[in-house]
């Protein structure tokens, strides 16, 4: 369809804005640079930069305006034709053209009718270098007809059967938007079982006894004139008959079994099943032999409507909606058809040649039908266009060869089928410019020593000219690795030096003439700090300075600034800033920090810091301070409706300056007894101007405040009345957050008494959609500080706004805020859930985000279900035990953690709003690889022979794969606990006992135990055992011990050792005096005594107490020495060797020595002998 013809009205376009081209988007030979001069000087053909929309409805009550924008240089001339033919614009005295532009503006405040003005109009710029047209502009205005007057007789329904309300609302442009309500104005409510079909239409699927009423009024509102036409009020009388009888469903829309539907690719699909029945069928929607598709499909007015959204030809297929209940189903097919109006695939761009050069233009589109392609010059078709011989008309392609400059012009490219059409505008300017350069001359470029430096050389030329760098005035061209040129004519030396400052000049050269520039360049030294400041320690109340003395560039400015704690220095006379220090008088622990010195030029930065730690000073003698007293005789002076003046005599400041007063108010009208923070004045100052609000009963109190606390507050001043105002303020923290799918509920803090500025106070609360042009609603509220609108969409962004008033007035108009109507469960689960296994026990789950606008509230995060389904070695199932996982927040991905080896798993996604869960993504199987198994459960060893034992095993508790074999390792333990060579089996898998054999009799062994899968060896299980002894060995044994010498052998020693004892005892009961009795004196008890009878050596015993036992392996010298034991007081201390013996009477023999020595025993016999006990030991 060629532009310059009418489209008919049943075309739909593909695209809703208009084509804007700009210069900098241009495929070119050349590239232009954005610099304003230049483009001011370059010729350019016209571009539109601005058109109205293809199908333009206006209100005709107010102007038209049809906006026409273009660019050009020469600046274009505009006109413009109307359906087809020139609109002369100068013979309507209705019609004007803004100035420089081509924006039509048609009178209709004025006295037109835009009734006059439909038609179909289109835009032409042009100058000496083509012409550029807009698309065909199609200008209707908005309709909003009257219902047409009818009786409507009252429905009379039996209870359980179907109805339908018919709306029939008049046709308008646009089609209105339908809604029924009652005469409150108020919404009725839709279920399953009633609701509004997409003509507007209200079904129900079955009456009930409560849908009697008199009053269901449909409503058209037309959006474009913000009208609301009203039909008739419908009655419905519902009578009841028992028994009720149920029914199967049955289609109320659409009727018959199959239907047909077209939708164009890009708009939204609507389809739509209501069934009647008895209990309320529910309604179900497949696509068949194939899935709806994910992510685009949503389910509207109780699953009633199938939505699917951005629809493509792949969408093409029939649908299947079913209606079922208890009874039966019914259902309907309905074949939706795909077209396409054409969309680009490739859309021209302007093309910038010099000449000679070769260049194309490429135009292509698609659609369905597939789009005819024309090509106009200048808006004119191109076969009829004058000639350029160099230019070729390939199809889609316009092939460039060898151009002049008068093969400048504006090509339009023309992609139509039935459904719509394209235009695309697209430029051929062919330049012959002289080299220009673009950087202004003799600019100064200045970098630091050893930094890199970019000298610009912005340059445009057609052809393109070649660049050339020079250093100095005569100096030869620039070569080599130390200087990079790039494409866009600046120059880059990586590492400047002091020796690379000096001018450089860029010489710009093509066919039509040669340029050259000069630009500076001065390298800096570096900004250096020689002298840093250092860690101080000071006193409290001391002074101290930090030193930052630099070295810079003679030709550079430094400026230092000092920071604390990286923020600005305390605004305090304490601090002094000097040239090259920063000094700190009277230092307070609140000095405690970190400084920093900074020094900027205009081209580098260096910084440096130290620590102050600030420590208490000696101790002063002790002075008292105290709270200072309260301030007294507060006086109220110059009253006025918004002020008053306050002033006070202080009290005493108890060593300690008052360093300010707070003063506090009480509201004896609206808070009596409750006081208030007013303001606070430094401690110097006795007066204070205070200001007021309206509507408040005034008293005051001051409070003194010094470094030790608050005094008591002084008594209070006399009341003060002001006069009643308007609120000065609105309600804060104003919020709109839906409870419920269909509401909005708006909240507010309430104005406290003394804000209310006088009696009466009430809030007006007004709302509105959010990007809807919809008028305000308001209503007025007690003082409360909540409101909740019904009736809402599903979570759409509301404006909200509440005002207060009183009886005297408004307050200021209140800025508006966004909130939200309430949320409902989310509509889709997340798509294309992919896992990724990493190891036996950790597993990443991906998945798509859904769309936001599914999501049907605020975006919580997701969450992952997962579960085992069974082990993969054992095969059996057991009680299935979910896990969730939660990622907050728009995450597409998490970790599944814990996971148990060689196991099958599922998992699902659903995404979580502020109301709930949303549906779960198919379930989705994954698999852990094989890990290493568990310890086996047991391992018994039985059966032990002379040579061989048996041992038993149980399989592990968690294999964790595929068991290969077991691994046995077993090494022999000898007496002393050493451990012999390990000798080590593999088992297979399958195998429970084993027999080993060929092992040493009378011997322990201890096993090692483990199983293994492909992966490695699980933990092991250890046990030891023994074998048996020889049997021989065992016989001897039992022989000797029966044997009658053996017998009486045993029992000779049990007497002569039990004899010894009995002497023993009794040589100890008859101990006489001995000739040192006083040292015995002082060290009674002695506990530890060699005697020596008939050569027997007995143990050690002492008469601390009556009945001390026989110490167990105790030791006496061979050669009759004393050991001493652990008591202090044994007869050893007073004597040493041999010299130390008792009698037969028990008296002590020798002389006391100075002395004692404990001696080694010698030779070979035993240094010990074995107590009685030991004695006995050694023969049993």
């Amino acid at each position: 369809m060629q532009p310059k013809i009418m489209m008919k009205k049943k075309s739909i376009s593909a695209s809703k804005a208009s084509l804007v081209l700009f210069l900098c988007q241009m495929i070119s030979a050349l590239d232009v640079p954005l610099d304003s001069k230049l483009l001011e000087e370059l010729s350019q053909p016209p571009t539109i930069t601005q058109q109205s929309p293809k199908d333009y409805i206006v209100d005709p009550r107010e102007n038209i305006v049809i906006q026409c924008e273009a660019k050009g240089k020469p600046p274009p001339s505009f006109s413009w034709t109307r359906n087809g033919t020139h609109f002369d614009i100068d013979k309507d005295t209705q019609v004007t053209m803004k100035p420089n532009s081509g924006t039509l503006v048609i009178n209709i405040m004025n006295g037109g009718k835009a009734e006059a003005y439909e038609g179909v109009y289109q835009c032409t710029a042009r100058n000496e270098r083509g012409a550029a047209i807009s698309n065909n502009i199609v200008i209707r205005p908005s309709r909003s007809p009257l219902w047409t007057k009818e009786k409507l007789e009252p429905n009379q329904v039996r209870e359980g059967d179907s109805l339908v309300l018919h709306c029939r609302p008049p046709v308008g442009l646009p089609p209105p938007i339908i809604f029924w309500m009652d005469n409150a104005f108020q919404r009725l409510p839709q279920s399953e079982r009633v609701s509004q079909g997409l003509n507007g239409d209200l079904y129900f699927s079955n009456v009930q006894p409560e849908d009697t009423r008199e009053d269901y009024i449909c409503y058209a509102r037309f959006n474009h004139t913000q009208t609301i036409q009203q039909k008739q009020p419908i009655s419905v009388k519902v009578f009841s008959t028992k028994p009720v009888m149920e029914r199967q469903p049955v289609l109320l829309t659409p009727t018959g079994s199959t239907s047909t539907k077209v939708e164009l690719r890009g708009n939204v699909l609507l389809l739509e099943c209501i069934a009647a029945g008895l209990p309320t069928p529910v309604i179900r929607w497949i696509k068949e032999g194939g899935e709806l598709p994910a992510n685009r499909t949503f389910f509207e007015n109780f699953k009633k409507t199938l939505k699917i959204i951005d629809v493509s030809e792949a969408d093409s297929g029939n649908y299947k909606c079913i209606a079922r209940n208890i009874l039966g189903s019914a259902h309907h097919v309905i074949s939706v058809t795909v077209k396409a109006a054409p969309y680009w695939i490739t859309a021209p761009r302007n093309l910038v040649l010099s000449p000679g050069e070769d260049g194309t233009l490429i135009c292509r589109a698609n659609g369905n039908p597939k789009p005819n392609i024309s090509w106009l010059a200048n808006g004119v078709p191109i076969a009829i266009a004058p000639e350029d011989p160099s230019r070729k008309v390939d199809g889609d392609t316009i092939i460039f060869s060898h151009v002049q400059e008068r093969s400048s012009a504006v090509y339009q490219c023309n992609a139509s089928n039935e459904y719509g059409y394209l235009l695309a505008n697209a430029f051929v300017n062919v330049l012959a410019e002289p080299p220009r350069i673009l950087t202004p001359p003799n600019k100064l470029y200045q970098v630091i020593a050893d930094s890199p430096a970019l000298l610009d050389c912005a340059y445009f030329g057609s052809p393109k000219p070649e660049i050339e760098w020079f250093k100095g005035v005569k100096g030869s061209i620039l070569r080599g690795n130390e200087y990079i040129f790039h494409d866009n004519g600046t120059l880059e030396i990586p590492v400047a030096q002091k020796d690379s400052t000096g001018t450089y000049t860029c010489v710009a050269r093509n066919e039509l003439g040669k340029i050259q520039n000069e630009v500076q360049l001065e390298v800096k030294d570096p900004t250096m700090i020689i002298k840093q400041p250092e860690y101080k320690v000071i006193q409290r109340y001391g002074q101290v300075s930090f030193e930052c003395i630099i070295k810079h560039d003679s030709t550079l400015l430094p400026t230092v600034i000092w920071l604390k704690d990286n923020d600005e220095l305390p605004d305090d006379e304490r601090f002094l800033v000097g040239k090259d220090n920063l000094t700190i008088m009277n230092v307070t622990d609140k000095d405690d920090g970190t400084y920093t010195c900074i020094v900027n030029t205009t081209l580098d930065s260096v910084s440096a810091s130290a620590v102050l730690t600030v420590v208490a000073a000696p101790p002063t003698p002790a002075i008292i301070y105290a709270r200072p007293n309260p301030p007294f005789d507060l006086e109220l002076t110059g009253q006025l409706e918004r002020s008053v003046e306050l002033s006070w005599i202080p009290g005493d400041e108890n060593n300690s300056p008052i360093t300010n007063f707070v003063i506090e108010y009480e509201d004896g009208l609206h808070e009596p007894g409750v006081w208030h923070y007013q303001t606070e004045v430094p401690g110097t100052q006795t007066t204070v101007q205070l200001k007021l609000s309206p509507y408040v009963s005034y008293s005051f109190r001051v409070i003194a405040v010094n470094e030790i606390g608050r005094s008591q507050p002084s008594e209070p001043s006399e009341q003060y009345l002001t006069k009643s105002a308007n609120p000065d303020e609105n309600p804060s923290n104003v919020q709109g957050i839906g409870s419920e799918p269909d509401n909005l509920v708006i909240t507010w803090e309430s104005l406290k008494g003394f804000q209310s500025n006088g009696p009466g106070l009430q809030y007006k609360v007004s709302w509105r959609q959010k990007d809807v042009d919809d008028e305000w609603t308001s209503v007025i509220v007690a003082n409360v500080s909540k409101y909740i609108v019904s009736g809402t969409p599903t979570f759409v962004p509301y404006e909200i706004k509440v005002q207060a008033l009183n009886d005297l007035g408004y307050a200021p108009e209140p800025s508006e805020v966004i909130g939200h109507s309430g949320e409902d469960l989310p509509m889709v689960a997340p798509g294309n859930v992919q896992v990724h296994v990493i190891n036996s026990t950790l597993a990443k789950v991906h998945w798509d985000p859904v769309p936001l606008k599914t999501v049907r509230g605020h975006l919580q995060g997701y969450k992952v279900y997962y579960w085992k389904v069974q082990s993969l070695s054992r095969r059996s199932r057991r009680h299935v035990e979910k896990k969730i996982l939660t990622f907050r927040g728009n995450k597409t991905f998490g970790m599944l953690p814990g996971l148990e080896p060689y196991s099958s798993y599922k998992l699902n996604v659903r995404v979580v709003n502020g109301k709930g869960e949303g549906p779960a993504s198919p379930d989705k199987v994954f698999k852990t690889p094989e890990g290493v198994p568990s310890s086996p459960s047991f391992l018994k060893i039985t059966n032990p022979t002379l040579d061989s034992l048996t041992l038993e095993w149980g399989s592990p508790t968690r294999p964790n794969g595929v068991l290969t074999s077991y691994i046995l390792k077993f090494q022999p333990i000898n007496n002393t606990h050493e451990l012999g060579p390990l000798v080590e089996i593999r088992i297979p898998a399958n195998e429970s006992s084993l027999i080993l054999k060929n092992l040493n009799y009378s011997t322990r062994y201890k096993f090692y135990f483990n199983a293994q899968t492909s992966v490695g060896s699980g933990s092991q299980i250890t046990e030891e055992a023994v074998t048996v002894m020889d049997e021989a060995m065992a016989s001897r044994q039992v022989d000797i011990a029966t044997q009658g010498w053996f017998i009486g052998l045993m029992c000779a020693v049990a007497l002569l050792i039990l004899i010894l004892l009995i002497v023993c005892f009794i040589r100890r009961n008859k101990g006489g005096k001995y000739p040192v009795k006083e040292k015995e004196d002082a060290h009674a008890d002695p506990e530890i005594q060699p005697m020596k009878e008939d050569d027997g050596t007995f143990g050690e015993y002492s008469d601390a107490e009556d009945h001390k036992p026989l110490k167990k392996g105790s030791r006496t010298p061979s050669d009759r020495t004393v050991k001493k034991e652990d008591s202090d007081d044994s007869l050893v201390d007073y004597g040493e060797g041999v010299n130390g013996q008792f009698n037969e009477d028990g008296s002590f023999i020798g002389q006391y020595s100075g002395k004692k020595e404990k001696e080694p025993a010698e030779g070979n016999e035993s240094s010990e002998a074995p107590s009685p006990v030991n004695a006995m030991n050694s023969f049993v």
